[in-house]
């Protein structure tokens, strides 16, 4: 390790020169100023290193900063950006796939955290505002800030936090650097991966006496993962405990369970309420990644007053999916359970007997998906530095960015296409541990041969961005008045949004038994792929567990040779509805003027001034920025979305729409906010900093909420029709910020701190739900026939249906296509009515706030050292799964609301303990998030979604070889204890998804000079 000297708070500006400054907070005169102070810097690289420079960045701010940076040149702590940005109190992030790929900052999700690019605003390939780190490969990044607290030159939009993404810069960094580096990745998520590469590498040098400067970086890297999934597919349907099956009474409801035949059923006279599952799902998925990135950045400084900087990105990330899925859909036909206490009851086992009920066999679904998607995000900018007097700093930054996510396949961006053998006689689930145990009486026999192709969909989803920004900054100094710092900026950002989707309604099967015999594909284990997971085998059951067939075996369908197979014999001659580029309904369409197309365009205008002084109160200095930003925004929203004529019902479960047009709208808002702002830091003594900060900001509201138009499902069941609607008229939330803390900064590369935040906001956007008879569409499941049907059968679907055929075959809306049954709505039945979801202003005020624990310890000289943080996090009330909200069981006026619950809320904490000296430099680190609520609603409606408690373990290891200087050898793992993440309804046995995604190893080499 290399010596250095401290000079006490001047290091943190020399430091910044070195790292490369923000250019959302310019600090220029405090650089200069510092520069002339004779301070002995000698740049510390490693683990330390990173380290002592993020402490100093905090140290050194004008508010609440964290930071995370290299350890060294191309040299990132961790092999994603988002995996870092965690080990930050407060930082929270979502994983897609087992890799961090958004952030949530202080209970925020991402949608409410800005993210820059130095210091500019990033289009997103989302289709939201949240920036999918996943994108952006860690050896392009020097550092990263995250902004806690706000100051008028940051640009709004981030409640939780602005995160300030920072690369390299030739000047920065005078002289020639070059590194390079290569490793293999073993991703054991993987059913049949390889070890995949990755390749990236850093130029950079500086020429005509450190006039003009070039940095060239770029990246290569391929992933092979996968997972292995457990679902109860569109969620739970929950209803008061008086509700059952008996259609001759008044309590009963499609999913309703008996009061016979149960085990601790939940009295009908009580106040509990209880769920049933919609379906149970095993899918088992397998993914391709090939990401670029590369990045070329140009400099000159003719003289030591102005600097010209011209940059280029480019991001690319291309990913191929392909699945295989077992499942049975519940049908709600009489079932008989065993239930768990409380007021809130769940079926610890469900079961429907088919067989036993006079019903015909059902499906055991089995279907086969491959897709592909293609991101790709180019950023071009100019950025003006001018010192133009000792006392005037002025700064131009332009950019044009686009980001795009677009389907790379012809067979849409994402796809399912379905099989069913009608086999199944008895199903039912065990949900007494994590993994939900799937039984089906008929399942271990069943053979290729008794399969039929289904339905089927290939959807392409189109998400294109595009933003460019114009920023000016000025500082100007006032002597010993302090300094004003000054500026305005105008960006115009743009949000195109489409989507297409070919659907095949066969749900019925078409062909005959054995077509499907020798189509491709492998015989595969259901549970011996979750190795990770315990699940019940139906021991507990009451009446033992010899009367279920597990599900234990599934056919991996070879998705090519099915689709080509089921395309060439079961294209009928006349297609109905949108067609695939392809000619059939077996292919994606890119006729997306047939379908949705959202457009919504933003245009923000702002202003700043802000006030800067230092002083003194006694013996101790001070610090105090006070500021005001105004913003300006206008919104512009185009829409045009297809509008229907008719629904059939087509299948037990399924009632289809028929589309018939589009309908072309155009809606506008705008609204303006003064946004005020101050933060004041004292140095109590040379060792401890108190800080103190109050700010008003704003949330915008997401892209698909401002988009205009209502889009509905084209398909809907008996619990009823669905849609939404987007709102341009929307207000941002609002939100007033208290910040204190308190930092002890007791050595060179140690401190501690504690720190309380609060958030008071308002104008919350919830979901609004209206029902409206949209279309004027007759209902074939609201009416004289289905009423008939229902009394003399009951509450089959199947025999229902059988029912209005055999007494009612002989009319036109009652008939046979290619094997399948069609009931049309007619004008003698009820019109479909919508429960349409649309985003509103809500008054309520919540109170956010909490307590952020942190300490970074190095032992002396030893190599050992440590850092740890803790975030509390207080919204209020926790969410009551007693309440039932809106349709016929709406409880609110008995339990209250869940209105003011908040979404995404929970305690972090992480450990890391590191080593480093003798050319060793290992790390390992501890991550855990608390279990919070995901949302508060489902494809079922007004019901909740929790994510359990998580913790992860990472390490990594390396070795710099002493006699060959720059070269090092590393090794890293990350989620070793392969960890799963399971999501649960109103009760933990309310299962929703257990995803099981292993560990990632990885073994390489990095060679600098």
């Amino acid at each position: 390790m290399k010596s250095y000297k401290f000079n006490k708070t001047k290091l943190a500006s020399s430091l910044s020169l070195i790292l490369g400054a923000s250019v959302v907070l310019p600090a220029h005169g405090e650089e200069e100023s510092a520069v002339e102070e004779d301070v002995e810097v000698i740049e510390v690289t490693g683990i330390r290193g990173s380290l002592t420079k993020a402490m100093d960045i905090k140290r050194s701010s004008s508010g609440i900063v964290e930071a995370i940076n290299a350890e060294d040149i191309g040299k990132f702590p961790d092999s994603n950006l988002a995996e870092s940005l965690q080990r930050i109190s407060g930082v929270a992030i979502d994983r897609d796939n087992g890799e961090g790929s958004q952030v949530s900052v202080r209970g925020f999700g991402p949608d409410r955290n800005l993210v820059l690019l130095n210091g500019r605003q990033l289009p997103t390939t989302t289709g939201g505002r949240s920036f999918d780190f996943d994108n952006i490969a860690s050896e392009l990044v020097s550092g990263a800030e995250v902004y806690k607290t706000s100051d008028a030159s940051i640009a709004t939009g981030g409640i939780g936090a602005t995160i300030n993404i920072l690369t390299h810069r030739p000047l920065n960094k005078p002289g020639m650097t070059a590194t390079f580096a290569v490793k293999g990745m073993d991703d054991t998520s993987a059913d049949d991966g390889d070890i995949t590469p990755e390749f990236s590498g850093l130029y950079s040098n500086t020429f005509m006496d450190d006039k003009f400067g070039i940095s060239i970086s770029g990246s290569y890297s391929e992933r092979e993962s996968g997972n292995q999934q457990a679902q109860v597919g569109t969620g739970w349907r929950t209803f008061p405990a008086r509700i059952n099956q008996d259609w001759s009474g008044s309590n009963a409801g499609w999913g309703g369970v008996p009061y016979e035949n149960q085990v601790n059923r939940p009295d009908p006279a009580g106040d509990a309420n209880y769920s049933v599952p919609q379906t149970t799902i095993y899918r088992f998925e397998e993914q391709q990644r090939e990401r670029v990135n590369g990045q070329l950045v140009l400099q000159y400084a003719p003289n030591d007053n102005m600097t010209f900087t011209l940059d280029y990105t480019h991001m690319n990330n291309e990913v191929d999916r392909q699945f295989n899925e077992v499942s049975a859909w519940f049908t709600f036909a009489p079932s008989e359970n065993v239930w768990t206490d409380g007021d809130v009851s769940s079926p610890l086992f469900y079961e429907e007997d088919y067989a036993a009920n006079g019903i015909g066999n059902q499906d055991l679904s089995m279907a086969t998906s491959s897709s592909a998607t293609k991101a790709e995000s180019d950023s071009i900018g100019f950025n003006f530095e001018w010192q133009v007097t000792d006392s005037l700093w002025l700064e131009v930054d332009h950019h044009s960015s686009d980001a795009e996510e677009t389907p790379n396949s012809p067979y849409g961006s994402s796809n399912v296409l379905s099989t069913a053998a009608f086999v199944r006689q008895q199903a039912a689930t065990d949900f007494t541990r994590d993994l939900p145990i799937l039984a089906v009486r008929g399942s271990s026999t069943v053979t290729k041969a008794d399969y039929l192709v289904t339905g089927s969909f290939f959807r392409n989803d189109d998400n294109r961005a595009e933003i460019d920004q114009t920023q000016f900054n000025g500082k100007l100094e006032l002597d010993e008045f302090g300094s004003i710092d000054f500026g305005a900026s105008y960006m115009k950002a743009e949000k195109h949004n489409r989507a297409v989707q070919v659907q095949r309604n066969d749900w019925g099967g078409v062909g005959a038994a054995g077509d499907l015999a020798d189509i491709a594909g492998a015989t595969e284990g259901v549970h011996s792929k979750f190795d990770d997971v315990d699940g019940g085998d139906f021991k507990d059951h009451p009446n033992g567990p010899d009367d279920y067939e597990i599900v234990d075996y599934y056919f991996a369908w070879d998705f090519d040779d099915l689709r080509s197979y089921a395309e060439a014999n079961y294209t009928p001659d006349s297609l109905s509805g949108l067609v695939g580029d392809c000619g059939t309904q077996f292919c994606a369409s890119t006729d997306y003027a047939a379908d949705t197309d959202r457009f919504v365009e933003e245009e923000v205008t702002a202003f700043y001034l802000q006030w800067n002084y230092e002083g003194e109160i006694g013996d101790m200095p001070y610090d105090i920025h006070i500021g005001v930003r105004y913003e300006e925004t206008e919104v512009d929203s185009k829409s045009v979305v297809p509008v229907y004529d008719g629904a059939n019902w087509e299948g037990d479960t399924e009632i289809v729409l028929q589309q018939s047009g589009q309908e072309a709208l155009s809606r506008s808002g705008e609204y303006d906010h003064t946004l005020p702002n101050i933060n004041f830091n004292l140095e109590v003594t040379e060792e401890i900093i108190f800080r103190a900060a109050y700010s008003e900001t704003i949330g915008r509201p997401w892209y698909g909420d401002i988009q205009g138009g209502t889009t509905v499902g084209t398909q809907f069941n008996k619990g009823g029709a669905s849609g939404s609607s987007g709102n341009p008229s929307l207000e941002p939330l609002e939100s007033d910020n208290y910040d204190l803390s308190l930092e002890w900064y007791y050595d060179e590369s140690s401190y501690a701190a504690i720190g309380y935040f609060r958030k008071d906001v308002t104008n919350w956007i919830t979901n609004g739900q209206i029902r409206e008879n949209l279309f004027n569409i007759d209902n074939p499941v609201d009416g004289p026939k289905y009423n008939e049907a229902v009394a003399a059968v009951g509450g089959d679907a199947g025999q229902q249906r059988q029912w209005i055929y055999d007494n009612y075959g002989d009319r036109p809306e009652v008939y046979m296509q290619d094997g399948k049954l069609i009931i049309e709505g007619v004008e003698e039945d009820n019109e479909v009515e919508f429960l349409i979801n649309v985003p509103v202003n809500d008054s309520v005020e919540n109170e956010f706030d909490g307590f952020e624990f942190a300490v970074q310890h190095v032992f002396w000289d030893t190599g050992f050292g440590m850092f740890a943080n803790y975030t509390m996090v207080d919204a209020g009330d926790d969410y009551d799964n007693r309440i039932i909200t809106g349709g016929d069981y709406d409880n609110t006026d008995v339990y209250g609301s869940n209105d003011q619950v908040q979404e995404g809320i929970s305690d972090t904490a992480n450990l890391v303990l590191f080593y480093e000296n003798y050319g060793i430099s290992a790390r390992l680190a501890y991550n855990w998030r608390d279990d919070y609520l995901e949302s508060k609603g489902n494809d079922t409606g007004a019901n909740p979604t929790f994510v359990e408690e998580y913790e992860q373990i990472d390490f990594n290891v390396s070795y710099e070889f002493a006699n060959i200087e720059g070269l090092a050898v590393f090794f890293e793992g990350i989620n070793i204890t392969d960890e799963y993440r399971r999501k649960h309804g109103r009760s933990k046995y309310q299962v929703m998804n257990v995803t099981q995604q292993g560990a990632r190893y990885s073994l390489g080499a990095r060679y600098t000079f």
